[in-house]
């Protein structure tokens, strides 16, 4: 009887288009699709309508104040033949995001590895320290103290009491170093969340998997993180990988924080400090849409890439 009935359920599938089957499956476990759906409407009118409406708009010459006329591909022409401030801000996001992305996510990969072969209260500990600047308001004014441009900044003031220079350097108003310093304060803090879910995702593999490596050939620390560690906390791998693109493609408030707004000679400007400027000082909201587009293709593109790296991890 039962042979019978999976017979008629498969014939049955068969026999049905694949929008049908879905209903059909969704009839069957209404419950499910019940608890999920207020997640669901949330999602589609905060994360997905959002970006469909910058796509549609970044076609148009919106103001905010007028009806839009459609202007076709006129904003992302202007915003690569005609935008030499868009140009600098793809150079200096490129560089910024090169640099802090695939450091922060490697460094916060070691700390976190390196964590997990302490003791429970001593981890407990470290995780804090290294923590707790990411969420501390206060790491601007520390970095803003000790580089300060006049006499009482703590760099200035030993770098004057050593003789090595004769007059205080105005780091944050120097193109020459503002770059460096917005860098390496973003990598001194980007020890954030990601931190966090590769810590979770080491507590979490099973002691069991490395007695099994061992038995199949493994000799050392760096094979067993390779052929164990991190195929076994993909998850975690991909979502630290998708934290970092995000805050290295959007680091534009570190450089408010340090520099100001806009940063001397535009030499730490950056995509969304023109998309601020084009969306909230000049309400050009079509063109700051075009903007928007083009980040969040790079931020795919980049998604993408880093997908394809992580799926040859322990190969």
């Amino acid at each position: 009887m039962s042979q019978k009935t999976a017979t008629k359920k498969a014939v049955s599938r068969k026999d049905m288009t694949k929008l049908q089957w879905t209903w059909k499956e969704m009839k069957r476990n209404w419950v499910a699709y019940a608890m999920i759906a207020p997640y669901c409407i949330v999602f589609i009118l905060f994360t997905i309508a959002p970006v469909l409406v910058s796509i549609i708009v970044s076609f148009t010459d919106f103001n905010l104040l007028e009806m839009p006329n459609f202007v076709f591909l006129d904003n992302y022409i202007r915003l690569f033949l005609d935008d030499d401030i868009f140009l600098i801000a793809i150079k200096n996001t490129f560089i910024f995001a090169c640099i802090v992305g695939p450091a922060s996510y490697l460094m916060s990969l070691l700390v976190a590895w390196f964590i997990n072969e302490l003791g429970p209260k001593i981890r407990a500990i470290v995780t804090l320290i290294f923590y707790a600047p990411s969420i501390s308001g206060e790491v601007y004014l520390i970095w803003g103290t000790l580089f300060s441009g006049d006499s009482y900044g703590w760099v200035n003031a030993t770098l004057l009491n050593l003789g090595l220079i004769n007059e205080e350097i105005q780091f944050f108003e120097d193109a020459d170093y503002v770059m460096p310093l917005c860098i390496v304060v973003s990598l001194w803090t980007s020890l954030g969340t990601s931190f966090l879910s590769f810590i979770a995702g080491l507590q979490g593999i099973d002691r069991s998997l490395y007695e099994a490596g061992a038995v199949d050939g493994i000799r050392n620390r760096w094979q067993e993180l390779w052929y164990v560690t991190l195929p076994t906390m993909k998850p975690q791998l991909m979502f630290g990988a998708i934290m970092a693109i995000t805050k290295s493609f959007g680091f534009g408030g570190v450089v408010n924080a340090l520099c100001g707004n806009p940063s001397v000679n535009y030499c730490a400007w950056t995509i969304t400090h023109h998309l601020d400027d084009y969306g909230h000082s000049r309400f050009e909201v079509g063109y700051s849409s075009a903007i928007a587009v083009v980040l969040f293709a790079i931020m795919v593109g980049a998604n993408s890439l880093v997908k394809k790296m992580l799926s040859k991890v322990g190969q």
